[in-house]
């Protein structure tokens, strides 16, 4: 399989059309197609749906569109990695990370790095920790910044010297605000807006003491930011990690941490036995320098 008959096929499924493809790859129509039945012959598949009007996926086109678009990927990235030079180190690094305010230590880092090595650039992919280790596992991303407790049998790691604490995002007048800390029974009956991801509401389960069906549930969420706002309009109670929402000054919310605490442990994480790029390794040096001195000082 030819990675730019993949481009080709990327092409497609983008402009659903054969000629406005052909129009982008700058090439005539009947060779784009020609190239398409051969991969679809190639695989023993049909990959499109050639309409009157447009051009759709199939099941089969739809997964090799995600797999394609993780080669196209991963070949740009490691072509930049080998254009770039000893003597002066540019690239691009693609870090993961859930919400937190320790990305806060990453950006630091690269903020210091960009002082010695200006070219190096930064990509930043927000996701859950599966999702973050789902690419990392499949190359597409140097670093991950994993929040909570996570397998680290795959991984090379650096364990923060600092840990997130959990708690709960409300109105400041809300009934809850009085409260100086949040207890498991104080949720019992309220409204909460719980993260999507499992990993994390399994242990939140355990703290509330508490099966999901006796929680009144009324949202999940992936992003802090989306969640605040069904907070803002008095909907309900967002269980999430401090400092990613200001409460300070004219801010409609407060923060309230849990009682007993929980904290989450925070990894940044790379595969073992990776080779990292010029790049990443000289990122990971600054981050290895930085965190044994935030250690010291803790």
């Amino acid at each position: 399989m030819d990675i730019r008959v993949l481009q080709y096929f990327l092409a497609v499924a983008r402009e659903e059309s054969i000629t406005k493809a052909a129009d982008t790859l700058r090439m005539t129509q009947p060779p784009l197609s020609r190239q398409l039945k051969d991969l679809e012959q190639e695989l023993g598949k049909q990959l499109l749906i050639r309409g009157s009007k447009k051009v759709t996926l199939t099941e089969d086109g739809m997964l090799l569109r995600k797999r394609a678009e993780e080669l196209v990927d991963l070949m740009e990235k490691t072509k930049a990695e080998l254009a770039a030079s000893d003597e002066n180190i540019n690239g691009d690094i693609y870090i993961g990370c859930g919400e937190t305010e320790a990305i806060s230590f990453l950006a630091r880092s690269a903020r210091n790095l960009q002082e010695k090595h200006p070219f190096i650039h930064y990509h930043i992919y927000s996701g859950d920790a599966e999702r973050v280790m789902e690419r990392l596992d499949k190359g597409l991303i140097d670093f991950g910044l994993l929040v909570g407790d996570t397998d680290m049998a795959k991984y090379d790691y650096i364990k923060l010297p600092v840990k997130d604490q959990w708690g709960v995002l409300m109105r400041r007048d809300a009934i809850l605000a009085k409260k100086q800390v949040i207890c498991p029974e104080d949720l019992q009956d309220k409204p909460l807006i719980l993260s999507h991801q499992s990993s994390v509401n399994s242990e939140m389960f355990s703290w509330l003491k508490a099966d999901r069906s006796k929680l009144n549930i009324v949202a999940t969420y992936d992003l802090i930011y989306n969640a605040a706002q069904f907070v803002k309009k008095g909907f309900g109670y967002v269980i999430t990690l401090d400092k990613l929402v200001s409460t300070d000054g004219d801010s409609s919310f407060c923060f309230r941490p849990l009682s007993p605490a929980m904290e989450a442990e925070l990894h940044i994480v790379w595969k073992k036995y990776q080779i990292l790029s010029r790049a990443s390794g000289a990122f990971l040096k600054q981050l290895q320098k930085e965190f044994t001195e935030q250690a010291n000082v803790i």
